[in-house]
């Protein structure tokens, strides 16, 4: 039985076939909001799984034992961590992850101290030709590296005596790259110039202006490009391939790699192993930088 009280005035009120309706509207809409949140979250989940699959591929056939590894059996029957051990303790196998440590974090460094004042420069500065500078900066973008990997081999090697080493990969990051320029000038134009010209008249010169108000501005940026060069660094294989070749101390990994798997082509969970050995750094480094890296990359592009 429903029941009702009777208001003063003699109105109903509190009625359940008054509240029915409002009921299974409710519930309607409830429904009809997971139903969205399953379908968006789904398209989500699908595209997650499409790119992370692979990994976890790589990851399972590294701990497997050599029977097991690419068979039918996408599990391991034993987990062998002992294949990264293997791997690590594989003459050379360090001297490749210091040399590639050394090139990324020493190219990252030189790319963004020299990249960093010719934006500056390119962005706040007024001189005749500026537009004429940044158009010959981009335009280097666009010449590919083998166009000119004979005549600065020949100079590296032949005049300067480095071949067999990354030195001529490290040196020429002492004077600028072109996307980390365009890049770091694309942020640097969305900075209102109200502050730089409030530092000048707090009587700072254009040095002190760049490394105590602009600098800690642009801190997205910053990390943006020092991520990009560190990738291209770390799975730089062209490089090395020229210049490093002949000397394998000053191997990479992403060159050592090859000799590694050309070594040990039937041993497919070793050579699981140590790719995941070699990708685990670069995914470490996204993993925690990666809010900095998507709102550098966000906010270089609000004005060109």
């Amino acid at each position: 039985m429903t029941q009702a009280t009777i208001a003063p005035g003699g109105a109903v009120r509190g009625s359940a076939a008054g509240r029915g309706p409002d009921l299974r509207a409710r519930r309607k809409a409830r429904r009809k909001e997971t139903l969205h949140w399953i379908a968006v979250h789904s398209l989500g989940i699908a595209a997650a799984a499409f790119f992370v699959l692979p990994f976890v591929f790589v990851f399972l056939t590294a701990v497997m034992s050599d029977n097991q590894a690419l068979t039918r059996d996408l599990w391991p029957a034993h987990w062998q961590w002992s294949n990264f051990r293997t791997v690590w303790d594989t003459p050379g196998f360090l001297t490749w992850w210091r040399n590639t440590l050394v090139y990324a974090v020493g190219g990252t460094v030189l790319t963004v101290v020299s990249s960093l004042p010719v934006a500056y420069a390119l962005a706040k500065f007024r001189f005749r030709g500026r537009n004429l500078v940044m158009v010959l900066v981009i335009s280097t973008m666009m010449l590919p590296p083998q166009v000119v990997i004979i005549p600065m081999y020949l100079f590296w090697t032949k005049q300067l005596g480095m071949d067999g080493s990354l030195w001529p990969l490290i040196i020429p990051m002492a004077f600028g790259d072109a996307f980390t320029i365009f890049l770091l000038r694309q942020f640097l134009l969305t900075i209102p110039k109200e502050y730089t010209e409030a530092a000048k008249v707090d009587g700072c010169g254009e040095l002190r202006t760049l490394l105590t108000v602009i600098v800690p501005m642009i801190r997205p940026a910053l990390a943006a490009v020092a991520l990009f060069q560190f990738f291209y660094c770390w799975n730089d294989y062209f490089g090395p391939q020229i210049y490093a070749s002949s000397n394998p101390g000053a191997w990479t990994l992403s060159y050592g790699l090859e000799s590694f798997k050309g070594a040990h082509h039937t041993n497919w969970n070793l050579t699981m192993a140590a790719t995941v050995l070699v990708m685990a750094p670069v995914i470490v480094v996204f993993f925690f930088a990666q809010k900095a890296f998507i709102e550098g990359v966000t906010l270089t592009g609000v004005k060109g």
